[in-house]
């Protein structure tokens, strides 16, 4: 870990400082530098992965879930070495892309000043009348002279023409390049202060959950069980609520299944939990099973808009429920920490108990665009009534799904999540993500 700690001191603190004045040449061994440093980065990440990937794999006990947080924070100050990396690169990509352009801007200048002389030259000359140019010549060979002349001058001009447009065409290919670069460094940026929220949550989550527990096993399993019927609770109140809305879908608006309308939300994919009742016809939602699909993931692992859409609400339902303990009040099982995207294709999805969110209600996101981090672990701010770290992914006809107060419920009643009109709003995910030969069950 010392080295991680150094070549993240490097990429932090040095590599900033050696931007200013650096010349093209220099930026590229810089960038070949960084890229090194994060290669070796990354492979420390996938042991600190690999690690606690076999942390959460032992029993479920107080003792593994404090191995686990700690493992976690091991693994969450990896990623952000890595995500750091990645800005400082993106910073020195933009510092050679800003020596390039301005490059072809004094070309651009050159460029204009021969064709500004050229056409000075050439107007000198189509001044004066074809006879006194005659007149003028002593010699016959002085006139064809002169003509030649001419015809140079046109084809400088044209080849300066030529030249000028071309520098800015690169010059514009280069602008482009800049703004896209731009944009990752914005969504690095994003990402960054996402990883610092989760090991925000982590080291908060290590201390209460020892206090809640009293260090003591019992306590934790009692911890466990309890969340484990309020989840319950929390899925029975919203089966008859939607149960009661029953609206007819049309079925025109919703795609077919077929796989590959979806992209995976994680890089690595393991099933956990399946949508609903597998039947031979077909899987339907009713009550008691699941209304979505549940992936394996550590905690802080980025989670990804599964299409391209529109963010159409971000909650917490653990904000309300810590108001809720500080009043007495009966508090309630659910999402945790939610994100509801609106696609432009009928379908609508959601991402539950989250560590982390980065993105906001209205903003328009691309397909596999990181928008949060994963949770669930117990005593984390955002993973609701899970009993272990993962990441819930549901599927709604887009026609069937609003965000609602929950009124009905018996202590959700100021929970705000989405809510489908009817369980027949409820999609698989899996009938539409990209086909695998195996799931776990």
């Amino acid at each position: 870990m010392r080295k991680t700690v150094y070549i993240s001191f490097l990429v932090v603190f040095l590599v900033p400082t050696i931007l200013l004045g650096a010349s093209p040449s220099e930026l590229e061994r810089q960038i070949e530098q960084v890229r090194l440093e994060r290669e070796t980065l990354v492979e420390e990440q996938k042991k600190l992965q690999a690690e606690l990937e076999a942390v959460n794999k032992e029993s479920q006990t107080l003792g593994a879930a404090v191995k686990s947080l700690d493992a976690t924070k091991k693994k969450l100050n990896a990623d952000i070495s890595v995500t750091q990396s990645k800005i400082t690169s993106t910073n020195l990509t933009i510092r050679s892309l800003e020596n390039t352009m301005s490059e072809k801007e004094r070309q651009i200048i050159t460029h204009r000043k021969a064709i500004l002389n050229t056409i000075s030259a050439l107007s000198e000359y189509d001044s004066r009348p074809l006879i006194l140019n005659i007149l003028s010549s002593v010699e016959l060979s002085d006139l064809w002279r002169d003509r030649s002349q001419l015809e140079s001058l046109n084809t400088r001009l044209e080849e300066e023409i030529d030249d000028l447009r071309e520098t800015r065409k690169a010059l514009n290919q280069k602008k482009l390049e800049k703004e896209k670069v731009k944009e990752e460094q914005v969504s690095l940026k994003g990402q960054l202060s996402g990883q610092k929220s989760v090991v925000e949550e982590n080291q908060k989550a290590k201390a209460r959950l020892l206090a809640e527990t009293k260090n003591k096993e019992v306590e934790y399993q009692k911890m466990i069980a309890e969340n484990s019927a309020r989840q319950k609770q929390f899925e029975e109140d919203l089966f008859r609520l939607e149960s009661e809305l029953q609206i007819t879908l049309d079925p025109s608006l919703i795609p077919a299944p077929r796989p590959g309308i979806l992209s995976w939300p994680l890089d690595n994919i393991f099933v956990t939990q399946r949508f609903g009742k597998t039947s031979a016809s077909s899987r339907l939602y009713t009550s008691g099973t699941h209304n979505g699909v549940d992936f394996r993931a550590s905690m802080g692992t980025a989670v990804k808009s599964v299409l391209s859409g529109t963010v159409q609400g971000t909650g917490n339902t653990d904000e309300m429920n810590a108001q809720l303990r500080r009043e007495g009040k009966p508090i309630c099982g659910s999402y945790g920490r939610w994100i509801l995207i609106k696609h432009d294709n009928g379908l609508t999805s959601v991402y539950a108990h989250l560590s982390s969110s980065i993105v906001q209600t209205g903003q328009n996101l691309r397909t596999g665009e990181i928008i949060g981090y994963s949770g669930g672990t117990p005593g984390v701010n955002g993973s609701g009534y899970s009993t272990g770290p993962h990441l819930h992914l549901g599927l709604f006809a887009s026609q069937g799904v609003e965000i609602r107060q929950f009124t009905t419920s018996l202590n959700c009643k100021h929970t705000i999540v989405p809510v489908a009109l009817g369980p027949s709003a409820y999609l698989d995910p899996l009938d539409y993500l990209p086909a695998i030969a195996t799931l776990s069950r």
